[in-house]
Formats: structure tokens, C-alpha cells, sequence
């Protein structure tokens, strides 16, 4: 889980720092950059969210499977 969060860390880290362009400068300026944002960490939420399910449900049928 760690990991998980230091690359989604570091993800956010990189779209802050490439933040330099025109095209971002004006999506800052008019506040859908954190749109923007907000929309990327909601789809990588579920992602993770959808892969620990995945990884939960997989351990009942493998536990299921050894008994």
C-alpha cells in the first residue's frame, strides 16, 4: 500500500512541476486545473479501490480453493 501511494505521490508531484506551460497557466488562472486534478485522483482511487476488491475476492476463492 505504501508503494501505491508513492507513486500516486510522485504522479502529483510531476503534474505540479510541469505546470509551466501556457495552456496550464490559463486552466490555473481559471480554476479547472483542479478539475483537472481532481477528476485524475478520483479515476486512480478507483483503480486502486477496484484492484484491492479484486485481491480480496481472490483470496476468499483461493482460500476456498485449498480447503
Amino acid at each position: 500500500m505504501k508503494k501505491i501511494l508513492i507513486v500516486l505521490f510522485s504522479i502529483l508531484w510531476t503534474v505540479d512541476l510541469s505546470a509551466q506551460t501556457e495552456n496550464l497557466d490559463f486552466m490555473h488562472s481559471t480554476g479547472k486545473i483542479y478539475v483537472v486534478i481532481a477528476v485524475l485522483v478520483a479515476i486512480f482511487l478507483g483503480i486502486i479501490g477496484f484492484l484491492v476488491y479484486l485481491e480480496r475476492k481472490l483470496t476468499k476463492l483461493e482460500s476456498l480453493i485449498e480447503d
